[in-house]
């Protein structure tokens, strides 16, 4: 089974080639605080503010506005590095 860090980082992925079924499908499945990251990411994109609020609250960070999803992915990413 793929560990979690490896599939937040095929979310992030199909999130840049804007694949957001797949991204939604993998946030989804991650009760992790990176999963629900993501998973506020994912709705910032689709433009649910309300919806992105909630998940970012879930994972323990603050919600950065609508317009900063690259920024965010990038900081998802960098963590999952770390």
């Amino acid at each position: 089974m793929p560990s979690s860090k490896t599939e937040l980082r095929r979310g992030i992925d199909a999130l840049r080639r804007g694949e957001w079924d797949l991204a939604h499908e993998v946030a989804q499945a991650d009760e992790s605080a990176g999963g629900h990251w993501l998973h506020g990411i994912v709705h910032t994109i689709e433009g649910d503010e309300g919806n992105a609020r909630y998940w970012y609250a879930k994972a323990g960070r603050t919600f950065p506005g609508m317009g900063h999803t690259d920024a965010e992915l990038d900081a998802l990413a960098e963590t999952l590095n770390g």
